[in-house]
């Protein structure tokens, strides 16, 4: 009756991996139960996360083909283009399908935009591609736009292209504050996206940098047109969440990585802790610290749960 902080299963939104030219869903081996989903097996997925109650789905698509353009992220029939409409026509507003754009999952280099000569981020033609890329997934049915690439100026470019295109509807969920962690090491396996040379701390946040990086980061996502706005990792920087929550009048997410997914189901395997007490107590603290919407590899089950 008293209880301070509440989960809703509307709030939660579910991650999800979908691989061109595979048979059967293929176990993340980083990640235990987490899957690279066929189109078909992703339908299932999605129809169980809607029937538990989950608010929203995001996908990220590994291609057969990568270039250095990453060419498969507009392509009308680049596999999370396919599957969106696979989605779309299958579950009407049952859920939000929303889309991760960025360039990473479709490079064959791993990083998240286009390359110099010498081999550094081009960030101005890159927002060339994310624009691309968010116009061909809202074409195809997503509902929300989530660029997590970390250029400078991409919601804008992304803002100017939909509503060009007759997608002014459409909103931008933007990776706002996104750090250079080693809290993602298990995507990358899932979405076979590790970059084959350097790292992304040129274009992502530094961990020790200011907390007043973070926030001129949100505010200039805002300037641009941003509808939403999130921190990611969640658990190491519930400080920051805390402060952007204390900032913005718009909806807030935290993205409860694939390290923080993996940590707990490894020491849960081992016998270490209380697998199901520690997944609900570390999200209550990413609400309590201000989360308005969680993305979460466990919000099937969890919403199951609350329900």
């Amino acid at each position: 009756m008293v209880a301070g902080t509440r989960l809703d299963p509307a709030e939660l939104i579910l991650p999800l991996f979908v691989k061109e030219g595979i048979d059967e869903p293929q176990p993340v081996r980083s990640m235990p139960g987490v899957f690279q989903h066929t189109r078909d097996s992703l339908r299932k997925a999605v129809h169980e996360a809607a029937e538990a109650g989950v608010g929203g789905v995001i996908l990220f698509g590994v291609p057969v083909h990568k270039d250095a353009r990453g060419s498969a992220a507009d392509d009308p029939e680049g596999i999370v283009q396919v599957a969106l409409r696979d989605l779309a026509a299958d579950m009407g507003d049952q859920l939000v399908l929303m889309t991760d754009t960025c360039l990473d999952e479709y490079t064959d280099h791993g990083h998240c935009g286009l390359l110099t000569a010498a081999g550094e981020v081009d960030n101005d033609a890159t927002l060339e591609r994310y624009a691309s890329a968010a116009v061909a997934q809202a074409a195809a049915g997503s509902q929300v736009i989530a660029p997590s690439g970390m250029m400078d100026g991409q919601v804008g470019a992304i803002r100017a292209a939909l509503d060009a295109e007759g997608f002014a509807e459409i909103p931008i969920l933007a990776y706002s504050a996104k750090y250079a962690s080693g809290f993602y090491g298990p995507f990358r396996d899932a979405a076979e996206c590790a970059p084959q040379f350097g790292d992304r701390n040129a274009y992502q946040q530094d961990p020790a940098g200011p907390i007043g990086e973070a926030l001129r980061e949100v505010r200039l996502d805002l300037a641009e047109g941003a509808d939403a706005v999130m921190v990611k990792p969640a658990l190491a920087y519930l400080d920051i969440l805390s402060q952007v929550r204390a900032m913005v009048e718009v909806p807030v997410a935290a993205y409860q990585v694939s390290g923080e997914y993996a940590m707990v189901e490894a020491a849960a395997a081992n016998g270490w802790i209380d697998r199901e007490r520690i997944i609900m107590e570390s999200l209550i603290a990413i609400r309590r610290a201000g989360a308005d919407l969680i993305l979460t590899y466990w919000a099937t089950e969890v919403a199951r749960t609350l329900s």
